[in-house]
This record gives C-alpha cells, structure tokens and sequence, in this order.
C-alpha cells in the first residue's frame, strides 16, 4: 500500500508486508533448527567423525554458557552438539527487524513497507554468491505475488578453515603455553574476517589467528572487554611466537 492505511479500513483487503515478511523469514528455518532454503547444505563441508567426537569430548559447561549470553534455554540444529553448531555448521540468522509503527502505544497500520537484515554464517566450502542466489529464489517463491519483494546484499565473505598442523601451528602452541603456563586447548570460532582468505590464495602463505579475548567478552558489542593480564601475556606470546617460528 501506498503510506501506512489504517488496518480498521483497509485491513482483510490489502496484503501486509509485515505478515508477509514474518512468513517469509518463518521459511528460512525448520523445526529441526536446519535451514530450509532447497540446495543451502549441498556445498557444506562434512566434519570425520574423530574431529567431531574430539569437539563433544572438550569439557564445556552448558549452564555457565548460559549464563553468559542470559538466555533461558538453548536452540539450534539437531543431531549436533552445542559446540559443533558454533564452530563447524553454518546458520541463518534474523540480526534487526524494521516494519510499521513502532513507537509508543497503539496505532493500528498497515505497514507500506517492512524490512528485515538476514546473516548467514557460512562454512567451508559455501560461497557468499551462491547463497545468494539460493535466498533470491526461495525469497521468489515463496512470497505471494501482491506484493514486491527485493533481495540487497550488503556484505559477504568466503569461509576459511585453519590448518590444525604445520610449523606455524606448533610455533603457536609452544608461544602460548610460554606465556600463559598452561597447554592451548583446541577449540573453533565463528566470525568475519573475509580478508583471511585473501592472504592465503594472493600470498600463498600459510595464515594463523591467535586470539586472546576470555568468552563472554562480548566482541564487537557494548562493552566489549579483555582482561589486562590477557592483552600482556599476549604480547607475549605473540613475540614468543616469532622465537619459535624462527627456529
């Protein structure tokens, strides 16, 4: 519709971005926590199963995760483990949501336009342009035609998985336990860092990340936060680092 018409008038007779976004982004997942766009998991790297049983086998405390995030309960695709759905699957996820009256009390609109920002976090061997074009076509079809429907992009980055070996690798271990006095656990981590890549096809190099931040640290958010002691032994580990990859 043109503007926001009043649902008392117009309502029953005028189709609703707002209802036709919520069925939409409703289609993106099923009730087993997979993603429902068709041919999303055809490229999706598939873990042996020693690397997934060494992922269930860390010690990890559910309730202090819990705890952290302040969340009651737990979701995500079935068949995987909590730490298997962070590090080594990839998600759909609704980050904001924009459509009608927003404001104080009641005032009962159609929304003309409803809009909503739509992440995926993508995993070896995904790329950004084909799914893409898998979210184009299922936004296409399952959408009802009375209204119009665009798909914008606004940023995308190839999926990069570390080597767990190599000089590099083994230099970083030793760094860290130097350090921190404490052996490096293994673990995996989600994020966006499109440029990691890069470094490896242009320089043909191998590419290590050391991070130091504590969980909880709310990276990239309000507040975010590192422990002192954790930025100097850091810089330590990082020049340690350099000691031990020399040699």
């Amino acid at each position: 519709p043109a503007g926001d018409p009043p649902s008392g008038s117009y309502g029953g007779g005028v189709v609703n971005p707002g209802n036709t976004l919520a069925r939409i982004l409703a289609s993106l997942k099923d009730e087993r926590g997979r993603v429902a766009i068709p041919g999303f998991y055809e490229d999706v790297m598939d873990w042996d199963e020693a690397t997934r049983q060494a992922i269930r086998a860390l010690p990890f405390n559910t309730d202090k995760f819990l705890g952290e995030v302040g969340a009651p309960g737990l979701d995500g695709e079935a068949g995987y483990s909590l730490l298997e759905r962070l590090w080594i699957r990839p998600t759909c996820d609704v980050n904001g949501l924009l459509c009608g009256y927003t404001g104080e009390g009641a005032k009962t609109v159609l929304p003309a336009r409803a809009m909503a920002k739509v992440s995926f976090r993508l995993v070896p061997n995904q790329t950004p342009a084909r799914v893409r074009e898998l979210l184009e076509a299922h936004v296409a079809r399952v959408a009802p035609p009375e209204v119009r429907v665009k798909v914008v992009e606004l940023h995308g980055g190839r999926p990069w998985k570390a080597e767990l070996g190599g000089p590099a690798f083994e230099a970083a271990r030793r760094a860290l336990e130097g350090a921190f006095g404490t052996p490096p656990v293994l673990c995996g981590e989600g994020g966006s860092i499109p440029i990691v890549v890069d470094f490896q096809e242009i320089l043909r190099a191998p590419v290590l990340l050391m991070g130091f931040a504590p969980p909880g640290a709310n990276m990239h958010a309000p507040n975010e936060w590192i422990p002192v002691e954790n930025f100097e032994k850091g810089v330590h580990a990082v020049a340690r680092f350099y000691q031990e990859f020399g040699r």
